[in-house]
């Protein structure tokens, strides 16, 4: 019942707001070939890990606010926060950027718990969470400067980033009201746009909700010179990692010289069915979990 309503509550959220519903396909020649996700082989292609890349030739195309609920694959995710097949929610809106992405949050979120909950809050695992905004930003390099053992800057020298990330600053984040961590190193926003004020970093956060990442959004990356750059950084990573090298989404490269300035959101549902659920695993909020199947 919390799922059932927590989706209406999208809906009507984004309908409201002027966004347009869409459906792309689930199935796709060439994923993004980014270094630390795999998709999942069907035939001779690929099971979506995100609609990130359909969704932007649409607003190429024309379309201006978009949003929908599908079903995404990753290969090799399972454990009590990750599924091999999960459920995300992804918008996109032209004219706008991860500022604006940060407010939309918010209101997203705060709009589902008062229509769950009567008020803008929420019990997460014994904590009381405050969900009235603004809610609290704070930048990578920050983070690790407060909780990690190391700067932002040598964890990525000695590959621990990620490593530190769920071990040592995950824990810490959102646990009174939600938090919003941004400004990642350009090297963790494979199609996020760079700061102009510096190009270190990328215009990219994590929303986090008791301790939970909910959602990875950023300003999109428009030009396809420099995505093809990136891109090809991500495989030649991949090749020396000893993972499959995906091809060249051609098609929205092509298509990403007439995109927009943009700013696009992907958010965990099951995970947001937790946190409004209280719910310590993910199998508790999905009908089947892949071993009962």
């Amino acid at each position: 019942m919390v799922r059932t309503r927590i989706i209406q509550a999208v809906r009507s959220f984004f309908i409201h707001n002027d966004y347009i519903e869409i459906e792309t396909p689930i199935r796709i020649p060439a994923p993004a070939p980014e270094t630390h996700i795999d998709a999942v082989e069907s035939g001779n292609w690929f099971l979506q890990t995100s609609p990130e890349l359909c969704m932007k030739r649409l607003l190429a195309a024309g379309f201006r606010r978009i949003f929908q609920i599908c079903k995404c694959f990753r290969q090799g995710e399972r454990g009590r926060l990750h599924l091999p097949e999960m459920t995300m929610l992804e918008w996109y809106r032209i004219k706008s950027n991860y500022l604006d992405m940060m407010n939309e949050c918010e209101a997203l979120i705060s709009r589902i718990a008062r229509q769950l909950n009567s008020k803008i809050a929420m019990t997460y695992q014994g904590a009381e969470i405050d969900l009235n905004p603004p809610w609290p930003r704070i930048s990578v390099a920050e983070a690790f400067k407060r909780f990690a053992s190391m700067s932002m800057e040598a964890a990525l020298e000695n590959d621990r980033f990620d490593e530190i990330m769920v071990e040592a600053i995950e824990p810490h984040l959102g646990q009174l009201q939600p938090a919003f961590l941004c400004d990642y190193p350009l090297s963790r926003g494979a199609l996020a746009r760079s700061k102009p004020q510096d190009s270190r970093y990328a215009e990219r956060f994590e929303l986090y909700i008791g301790g939970l990442e909910i959602c990875n959004a950023f300003s999109e990356l428009t030009d396809p010179l420099e995505q093809r750059q990136r891109f090809e950084s991500e495989r030649k990573r991949r090749k020396d990692s000893g993972r499959r090298i995906y091809p060249m989404p051609e098609k929205f490269l092509t298509a990403l010289g007439d995109m927009p300035e943009a700013a696009g959101n992907a958010l965990g549902i099951d995970r947001l069915v937790m946190l409004f659920s209280d719910a310590n695993q993910i199998d508790d909020v999905v009908a089947f979990t892949p071993e009962e199947l």
